[in-house]
């Protein structure tokens, strides 16, 4: 793997790492910062599946569960012949701080330049409502809400 083809983003979190790991975790509370529906099984091989946009379901499976610390989970599109489900790895460590998180993520096995560029730009952008969420601020409609790409 070319680690060129890796995404990492870090973001601070005004929230502690309990908090963070719940809006990554659970249902309801992931639909707070993204998605319009979520069932997720927060386990090793549990299901991970989030209709991130109204329009595009993200699907794979968790590979690590550490309470409050660590998530690793499969990832990939349904319907996407370019990173299908669960053709990619998604990994996100939240370090505490002495005034919140550091949200450290790295989405590895993405298959071009192309499908790099357009995972950085959907995690920052789904990083920064995360941050909002946590900091117990609405983010407001998505704006990406109903987008296929």
């Amino acid at each position: 793997m070319q680690e060129t083809l890796v995404v990492r983003r870090e973001t601070h979190v005004s929230a502690p790492p309990a908090a963070v790991f719940a809006l990554l975790t659970d249902p309801e509370k992931i639909l707070r910062w993204m998605g319009t529906e979520a069932e997720v099984e927060p386990k090793p091989g549990g299901l991970y599946l989030v209709n991130v946009t109204g329009a595009r379901f993200a699907r794979g499976s968790f590979r690590e569960v550490v309470p409050v610390h660590r998530l690793a989970y499969s990832f990939g599109w349904d319907g996407s012949d370019v990173v299908p489900p669960g053709s990619s790895l998604v990994e996100i460590d939240l370090v505490e701080e002495a005034d919140g998180t550091l949200v450290r993520l790295t989405h590895s096995g993405l298959p071009d330049a192309e499908q790099c560029a357009g995972h950085v730009e959907g995690w920052a952008h789904y990083l920064d409502r995360l941050s909002a969420a946590a900091a117990g601020r609405d983010p407001g409609p998505d704006p990406w809400h109903g987008r296929t790409g």
